[in-house]
């Protein structure tokens, strides 16, 4: 496929007319990712977003974005923004969810190249979505679990998929069709496709349940210890936690503030059986494995093959 678009080389500010959008672009030759060898700008980064745009956007469609802003690159500090700032485009969509504390926010909604380059642009290196679309905050289309290894004991990403390969095989049991990916910083997510119906609190109830079962059964390689201190060392955290109300993962295909700008891809089991490494995929290479082999979390999208969920709640 061809690039969507092909940002100049500049190191200022750049406006661009995408679809009838006029949006402005800043400080592209700013460094987001240094290091001995290279270093990675923001125009890196909004191009890299660009050209896997075909295939990321569909996964963020109709979705709140929590916005994670790093606005001196990947070595500085970030914070979490919801709300939309003002100014912002009169064409940017949004998506309006009461809290409850009563506050009602107004969080953008990435639905087409030129939004996606507008959350970009602000300093967003990946991007968190919500797990349930806007016209139904509180029922998500997908659960999901977040394979994390301990900080003690020096967890290896092989034992990161050995883990992965755990719960898919518990899963499998139960019928479903798990979906893989790295999360391009130190783990593993796994998706499964959901008929929507369950509110997010059963998707939790569930996950917590399996996770806790699946640790019970296999104590030396798995923990779903919520207490940080009280993880046993070199295991692999099944963190069900993240399906709360609220809560967000790095989606797919989303850089991380890592060396060599890693991504959070999606993987074959048959890659996972095999093995591979973190560092395995970038900004500079995953477009174009995305050109050869498309989408792998394709079946997320379908309205077909989906969980009904109420069959193990």
């Amino acid at each position: 496929m061809a690039r969507a678009l092909s940002l100049p080389r500049t190191d200022g500010d750049v406006e661009l007319t995408l679809g009838g959008r006029r949006l402005k672009l800043t400080n592209l030759g700013k460094a987001f990712w240094t290091s001995r060898d290279d270093t990675i700008t923001k125009r890196d980064l909004l191009q890299y977003y660009a050209d896997v745009s075909t295939w990321l956007v569909p996964h963020l469609r109709e979705r709140a974005m929590v916005m994670k802003r790093y606005p001196n690159g990947a070595e500085g500090k970030c914070f979490f923004m919801k709300r939309v700032p003002q100014p912002h485009p009169d064409w940017l969509d949004t998506c309006s969810i009461e809290h409850d504390s009563g506050n009602v926010i107004d969080f953008p909604v990435v639905n087409d190249l030129a939004s996606l380059l507008w959350v970009v642009n602000l300093g967003c290196i990946d991007l968190n979505q919500w797990y349930a679309r806007c016209d139904d905050v509180d029922r998500p289309d997908y659960l999901h679990f977040d394979l994390d290894p301990v900080k003690k004991g020096g967890v290896t990403f092989r034992k990161v998929l050995d883990a992965a390969l755990v719960v898919r095989d518990a899963l499998a049991t139960l019928g479903m069709k798990p979906l893989v990916k790295t999360t391009g910083s130190a783990g593993a997510h796994l998706y499964v496709p959901i008929v929507r119906g369950p509110t997010q609190k059963e998707v939790w109830t569930f996950a917590k349940a399996l996770a806790q079962a699946l640790a019970a059964q296999h104590p030396k390689l798995l923990t779903a210890e919520y207490r940080i201190a009280d993880r046993p060392a070199g295991r692999v955290l099944v963190d069900y936690n993240q399906n709360a109300w609220g809560r967000t993962l790095a989606s797919v295909y989303s850089p991380r503030p890592r060396p060599r700008a890693s991504v959070s891809t999606p993987l074959t089991w048959a890659e996972v059986e095999k093995g591979v490494k973190i560092e395995d995929f970038r900004i500079d290479n995953v477009p174009a494995r995305l050109r050869k082999i498309g989408d792998l979390w394709k079946p997320l999208l379908a309205k077909s093959g989906r969980f009904k969920l109420e069959k193990v709640l």
